[in-house]
């Protein structure tokens, strides 16, 4: 089984150049199939997600060719509209290809995804949706079979709770639909812009995205184009967390400084410095202890991401001080804790509430990540605990995570993959 040895207690010291965002390439991937003709995607990252949605495009019937850091795929000759269920299986995200294969081939069927265990996702949510504008659905021998009928027809479609896989999906399923289709509630986050932008330059005529209510004019055609990922602002975060518990200094390059506006002010708090060299860049520098934070709530964008509340946490357990995180997007984004325990955290949980008691430094040992985000805490953990940390369960950080080893050794750590 593979592992990251680190071998922790140095300061992080240099400059990192950011990756383009995971949750920001996978929908525009999907996205891909409902143009005729070739599209480019520029700033994509290397990650195993990203893989498997290029194995779903490659049975779906696209070709595709990943040179550097650009992604070709050409989408004229799609013919299937089943995704197998080895590939649902490893990637929870996968189910946006269902608005996707809906809009392009006007059926679809697939199992119920995998991904990380965080305790319940609204999936519900994708499917009430697709059934207002038309879609029927029904499930055969743990399938789920998707048909559109005469065709989707656009409608109102008020979410329960703005989920970023919901409003991407129907976004997906409402733009080659006919008529007007209103999303209320719909999630704000900077990746839902980005997958709008991609859909508005390859024809689609969608507005309001990154707001509250969307509107989308279903359009007969879309066409290939050029597109550029935005900027990961969660890997952004991690790095930051990274330096602020080594006491370190940091430069991240190509990143979205409006994308953090939620995260930079705890930083801050905690007694980071963070200047701005230019419009695409970021300077942190740590003081030689952190210092506790106020409560801390994850939310829906523009508030603070779930998915830096691991980073963060583990940035954390050395501070000076109690800080509490409140975790109210999933129920289960708390299994990174019990490793963090066995370097030496003192964190104690109740419910949706973990209460982190700094303590002065952290001790090296052998943990697993359970999840995504809990992997990245685990490195950030090791890279600022005294002696050998040892990280197991690395499938789950090569999801979301390009080369985190090399842009880590690049600026003073000392980790390894074995």
């Amino acid at each position: 089984m593979p592992k990251l040895i680190i071998e922790g207690n140095r300061c992080l010291r240099g400059e990192i150049n950011l990756q383009g965002a995971k949750n920001s390439i996978l929908p525009i991937l999907a996205a891909a199939i409902l143009c005729e003709g070739e599209s480019v995607i520029h700033n994509c990252p290397r990650l195993s997600d990203v893989d498997t949605t290029i194995k779903i495009l490659n049975y779906l019937g696209c070709k595709v060719k990943f040179e550097g850091s650009d992604l070709t795929i050409d989408a004229r000759n799609v013919d299937r509209d089943e995704i197998p269920g080895e590939f649902m299986r490893k990637m929870r995200s996968s189910i946006i290809f269902l608005g996707a294969l809906v809009s392009r081939l006007g059926s679809a069927k697939f199992s119920l995804p995998g991904g990380c265990e965080l305790g319940p996702r609204p999936i519900d949510m994708h499917f009430s949706g697709m059934r207002q504008l038309g879609l029927t659905l029904k499930e055969k021998h743990g399938v789920i079979e998707c048909n559109v009928g005469r065709g989707l027809v656009g409608c109102n479609i008020a979410l329960s709770f703005p989920s970023v896989g919901a409003t991407e999906n129907l976004i997906l399923a409402a733009v080659k639909a006919k008529g007007t289709t209103t999303i209320t509630n719909a999630a704000r986050e900077p990746e839902i812009q980005d997958l709008a932008k991609y859909l508005n330059s390859c024809g689609a005529k969608i507005r309001g995205a990154g707001e509250g209510t969307i509107y989308i004019d279903g359009v007969e055609k879309l066409t290939g184009t050029e597109h550029t990922v935005i900027p990961d602002r969660i890997v952004a975060i991690t790095y930051m967390a990274a330096a602020a518990a080594t006491s370190g200094e940091l430069q991240l390059n190509n990143v979205n400084v409006g994308h953090l506006s939620s995260v930079i002010p705890i930083f801050e708090e905690s007694g980071g410095i963070i200047d701005f060299p230019n419009k695409n860049s970021l300077i942190i520098r740590a003081p030689s202890r952190l210092i506790s934070t106020k409560i801390i709530r994850t939310m829906p964008y523009p508030g603070f991401p779930t998915d830096a509340q691991a980073p963060i946490m583990a940035m954390l357990c050395t501070a000076d001080g109690t800080s509490v995180i409140v975790e109210n997007i999933f129920e289960s984004r708390y299994k990174h804790v019990g490793e963090l325990l066995r370097l030496g955290a003192d964190i104690s949980v109740e419910g949706r509430t973990a209460v982190i008691e700094g303590v002065k430094r952290l001790s090296g040992a052998e943990v697993k990540a359970a999840d995504l985000r809990g992997a990245a805490a685990l490195v950030i953990a090791g890279l600022c605990a005294e002696g050998v940390t040892k990280i197991s369960g690395l499938s789950h950080i090569d999801r979301g995570y390009d080369d985190i080893e090399g842009n880590l050794c690049k600026i003073g750590a000392y980790i390894k993959r074995i």
